[in-house]
């Protein structure tokens, strides 16, 4: 009886936590939306957001809403190929999400670097390529994430497997062949490739600020510190966010290792863990959202104009 209690406040918990998500992230989707409706062209900026806040989305919703569900004590409301195609879609949209805040970093850090000729170059160039390269990582995770279905079945699987990982509403199979282990150094690199460039750009973007900080001091320093430029804040924005994304995809990639290789579920922590591993999907909006304009500053000049 204890542990159901317990079991049915982390579900409420995580069900609150989820519609505060939802709402988040469906804000900046409108935001976009009334954004085209009013023919605003989109910055580069704008169409990793859009890739970014629809991966949060699909992510809160498939990792989110079935473990809310076991909370709640609901058994056996995944068949096997839904369990798989749940399962399939999170993981797509956890390497899109890495993919895009990667993207937005280095795109932001390229955005506030020296003007000079090199750099206008590589500006131009970049610019021309970030809405196919939002495209293109839809599918490169779809390829790169094709075993999950494989590793992935429902909780009424009878086959007798030694090595598997009965949860509430899905099942691992967890294996330590070598086929896993390249699979897995496969993931790994990948994420960790975005990682360090997404490190690499935040510690650029923080040397630029500090260096365009001490060279406005000199010359106007009351002015600078009332009212900060649009790049800076779009900068310190990003920056936090990939702070924050670091912090959750760290507690992410422990419960990846974790169902990999572990032979013992803990059905409470797996609650605890989904929360970490949506934080940022819950948090990322509410980041962007006080770096963006009213809506009712873009509704005014279309009602002038009409």
């Amino acid at each position: 009886m204890k542990m159901a209690s317990e079991n049915v406040a982390m579900g409420i918990f995580l069900f609150s936590q989820m519609t505060v998500g939802m709402l988040g992230n469906s804000s900046i989707l409108f935001y976009y939306v009334i954004l085209m409706f009013t023919g605003k062209n989109l910055m580069p900026k704008d169409l990793i957001i859009e890739h970014l806040t629809f991966a949060n989305c699909l992510s809160i919703i498939s990792r989110g809403i079935p473990q809310t569900l076991a909370d709640y004590g609901f058994k056996d409301f995944l068949d096997d190929t839904g369990c798989k195609l749940i399962m399939y879609i999170y993981r797509i949209t956890r390497g899109v999400s890495l993919y895009a805040m990667c993207l937005l970093s280095c795109f932001q850090a390229i955005t506030i670097s020296p003007n000079n000729s090199k750099g206008l170059m590589l500006k131009q160039r970049v610019i021309k390529y970030i809405g196919p390269s939002c495209s293109v990582s839809w599918l490169v995770h779809i390829f790169l994430n094709i075993l999950t279905p494989a590793r992935v079945s429902g909780p009424s699987y009878k086959k007798n497997v030694t090595n598997m990982m009965s949860y509430a509403y899905c099942s691992w199979f967890a294996s330590g062949n070598f086929a896993t282990a390249l699979y897995m150094f496969l993931l790994c690199f990948s994420d960790g490739l975005c990682l360090g460039l997404m490190a690499c750009s935040s510690v650029s973007m923080i040397i630029i600020l500090y260096r365009h900080k001490r060279q406005v001091r000199h010359i106007h320093k009351a002015q600078y510190f009332l009212k900060q430029s649009p790049e800076n804040r779009a900068t310190q924005t990003i920056l936090i966010l990939v702070f924050t994304f670091i912090i959750s995809y760290s507690f992410s990639s422990i419960v990846v290792i974790f169902t990999t290789y572990s032979k013992y579920p803990m059905l409470w922590g797996v609650s605890v863990f989904t929360f970490l591993e949506i934080c940022f999907p819950i948090f990322c909006p509410f980041v962007l959202l006080s770096n963006m304009k009213p809506i009712s500053s873009l509704f005014l000049p279309y009602f002038v104009k009409r």
